[in-house]
């Protein structure tokens, strides 16, 4: 279907038209539609996204610093490895970093700092890999954001696959803006950001001082096509819901296999993380509780490549749509294979 779009794309409208197009009208629509948005701009990617909220955000409430938090990651040039930002993030002096999951230093970062224009936070953080926000401290976010005055931007540029509206459906979350990409524009490069009508107007062309928001493939044409192709018709609210159930089912099984070992699953839905920690901590809070194993995590993922499933050395894991259950369940029977064959090496 996605196939087919784009070519028939091609044929009969053009690559990229440098205009607002009927294609661009359609995906704007079911994407503000799924995941609760008043408007939707589009970029070219998840990191350009979070750039263009975070200007947002600072043009709307007239402020500059950003709350985010350790081990975040919303793009190449937004990074937050430990307590302060990487040496290749912009605006390093604008950037307040609180611990992921501590509800206190979280509530005291954001009500006591002061100038702050916005709170920046992944539902569940990627690079962990997949370390869980839980649905205290994300409501915490909510809160202290909302009593002074910051915009709540929730990043679902991984997480937005994990239900039919995104992380934010799970959690009851209502963000002031979501940052989004990925698989939403069918496998060509995409990103967008949207949500709240009053904000997202600092960037109408129509107001004296809007914000610029340039991009020669904001809106490409096959961006545009195969993105509402494969949400209307592939990865439907059904096919989401059905899709993450089979994820957690997976899930809870490796996290079985785990009992006793210095393996611990993390993630939820169809993302999820592999570790292997010395003290086989089972759950992992944040970044800095995880005391990793590197040689036994490089030797899984030779073993499991050797068995034809591809993970990302780190330990993400995102499940491919299509994939048969009975593939499923022998990745599982592998690493059963793998933990009982090294066994003086992750038994604790």
């Amino acid at each position: 279907m996605i196939q087919e779009a784009l070519i028939n794309t091609i044929q009969t409208v053009g690559l990229n038209l440098g205009a607002t197009t009927k294609l661009e009208a359609q995906h704007a629509s079911l994407l503000c539609s799924r995941f609760n948005l008043d408007l939707i701009r589009f970029t070219n990617s998840g990191t350009e996204a979070n750039l263009h909220a975070i200007q947002g955000a600072k043009r709307f409430t007239g402020k500059r610093k950003v709350v985010v938090f350790t081990g975040g990651y919303h793009g190449g040039c937004f990074s937050f490895p430990e307590a302060k930002p990487a040496e290749n993030s912009v605006d390093r002096e604008e950037w307040i970093v609180a611990e992921y999951n501590d509800i206190e230093d979280t509530r005291r970062k954001i009500e006591e700092s002061g100038d702050v224009a916005a709170v920046l936070v992944e539902g569940m953080q990627g690079h962990g890999p997949c370390l869980v926000g839980s649905h205290q401290f994300l409501h915490q976010i909510q809160e202290s954001a909302r009593k002074v005055g910051a915009v709540f931007i929730l990043d679902e540029v991984m997480t937005s696959r994990l239900s039919s509206g995104g992380l934010q459906k799970l959690e009851g979350l209502q963000p002031d803006m979501t940052t989004m990409g990925k698989y939403l524009g069918g496998g060509i490069t995409f990103g967008c950001f949207g949500g709240r009508e009053d904000i997202m107007r600092v960037y109408d062309p129509r107001e004296g001082n809007a914000l610029a928001h340039s991009g020669t493939f904001n809106n490409n044409t096959l961006s545009m096509a195969a993105g509402y192709t494969g949400m209307s018709r592939v990865y439907t609210p059904e096919v989401a819901r059905d899709f993450n159930a089979m994820g957690d089912r997976l899930q809870e099984q490796l996290r079985e296999l785990s009992h006793g070992t210095k393996m611990t699953v993390t993630g939820r839905g169809t993302i999820l993380g592999i570790h292997f920690l010395e003290d086989g901590k089972k759950e992992l809070k944040s970044f800095r509780d995880r005391k990793d194993l590197p040689e036994l995590r490089e030797l899984f993922w030779f073993e499991m490549m050797e068995n034809g499933f591809w993970t990302t050395k780190r330990g993400s894991i995102a499940l491919i749509l299509g994939t048969p259950w009975e593939e499923l369940e022998r990745f599982v029977k592998c690493v059963a294979e793998f933990l009982q064959s090294y066994g003086s090496l992750v038994q604790i």
